[in-house]
């Protein structure tokens, strides 16, 4: 699923692609569930003749700011991605929403699982309200975390990645936070010292940022894989450390990397940096 770095990639991408002020000039839906809210038939109707005046994002969500008052907001979920075509491109059968901007363009909807979803609202903080604070902002300080810890007892890792706790985290990420951090994945959240929480601190800025320079993650070329706008794969894989890298030398002490399983997620870890016992 793309994660923070890949999302804000695709916004940066699409920023360099769309001016605001844009027009959308037509809509077109193929895969009805896509669309959340409104319904499909509306959404075309309501989407057309609307300018793009911002594009941003919150959490993982891209949020396209359209003049009337309404937001256009995508959630990639699993395989979802932008693609940006000529408006002569032959539709692929994976473009389940296609609309026009501008007058020889079009912006597609990707999806091969189609669990994606597209609102269009002029309510997103309905949404948006609910998620935890963004790792990357300024006011998501050390004491804000460390006290953020101590109001649940939960393994780190599945609150990590609870986006009512904090937004934007994703299993790869939090994989290389935590071993960045030297935290076993089931430790639970009120165990750390605050020497760790400051490590976590410290540990999930530095691999977010690093996964923005490389411009997301993309793991091997299938289709479901993460693209940006363009069919541009992301270059983090070979800047991670643990994910997925069952069975090699641990960068850092060189122990063999595990995968285990922590709230019915894969996880990998090194088991000499990362006790789980504190």
């Amino acid at each position: 699923m793309p994660e923070l770095p890949e999302v804000q990639s695709v916004v940066d991408a699409l920023r360099g692609k769309i001016i605001p002020g844009c027009r959308i000039s037509g809509a077109a839906v193929y895969w009805t569930k896509t669309i959340a809210e409104p319904d499909p038939a509306d959404f075309c109707r309501t989407i057309n003749g609307r300018t793009i005046r911002q594009i941003n994002r919150r959490g993982k969500y891209i949020l396209f700011d359209l003049s009337g008052g309404l937001t256009l907001m995508i959630h990639l979920r699993m395989t979802g991605r932008l693609n940006w075509e000529p408006r002569e491109q032959l539709r692929n059968k994976h473009e389940h929403v296609v609309l026009g901007v501008g007058e020889t363009h079009s912006l597609r909807f990707h999806d091969t699982r189609k669990f994606g979803r597209v609102w269009l609202t002029a309510a997103p903080e309905k949404i948006l309200d609910r998620l935890g604070p963004e790792p990357l902002d300024e006011t998501f300080t050390v004491e804000r975390l460390s006290a953020m810890l101590q109001t649940t007892n939960r393994q780190i890792k599945p609150l990590l990645l609870d986006q009512h706790f904090l937004a934007g985290l994703g299993n790869i990420y939090v994989d290389e936070a935590l071993w960045e951090s030297m935290i076993h994945p089931q430790r639970t959240s009120r165990s750390l010292t605050v020497h760790e929480a400051g490590n976590l601190h410290r540990a999930i800025p530095h691999v977010l940022k690093k996964g923005l320079k490389n411009l997301g993650t993309s793991l091997g070329k299938g289709k479901s894989n993460f693209y940006l706008p363009g069919n541009r794969p992301g270059r983090n894989a070979d800047a991670l450390n643990v994910f997925r890298r069952t069975g090699r030398d641990c960068p850092r002490c060189s122990s063999t990397i595990l995968r285990i399983v922590v709230a019915q997620r894969s996880s990998h870890i090194c088991p000499d940096c990362q006790k789980k016992q504190p």
